[in-house]
């Protein structure tokens, strides 16, 4: 993105220093606020980028050639019971309220490899804002500090 002296269309430009300084604490508070959402976006976007990154690594462990072999299935998070592996070249994928669709082996790799893509790209969209909110919080801080000195 190149610097002009124009902003862009919708966005406003403010001048930290025509502000008195409880403008600048509430301004200060909303990005904090902001600060902390978008942690939380993030956290929970991890967390969703992680159960995609598992669900690959499970269609990889139940390869083809592994028909027939022993493995715990989950009941709960904490209960497993044993089970071998039966038409392990379909996989039913899990995608969103509640659906679920039959996929071929590779055809699960590529639905979970473009989902977990989407994550890490949205992932690094929040990054980038959140550093723009911190950059924005410290340039508040310190017009605050001049202020008062």
């Amino acid at each position: 993105m190149a610097s002009s002296s124009k902003p862009e269309p919708g966005v406003t430009v403010l001048n930290l220093a025509s502000l008195n300084i409880q403008q600048l604490d509430q301004l200060k508070s909303s990005v904090e606020e902001d600060v902390g959402l978008l942690t939380t976006s993030m956290a929970q976007l991890k967390i969703v980028q992680q159960k995609y990154l598992e669900s690959k690594s499970a269609i990889n462990y139940t390869a083809p050639a592994s028909e027939g072999k022993e493995i715990l299935v989950p009941l709960t998070s904490s209960m497993y019971v044993p089970g071998l592996l039966k038409h392990n070249d379909t996989f039913m994928c899990d995608i969103g309220t509640g659906y679920y669709v039959e996929k071929k082996h590779k055809a699960a790799l590529e639905f979970f490899q473009r989902r977990t893509d989407y994550v890490t790209s949205n992932l690094e969209k929040l990054q980038q804002s959140l550093k723009e909110k911190y950059k924005l919080r410290e340039s508040i801080i310190s017009t605050m500090q001049a202020k008062f000195h």
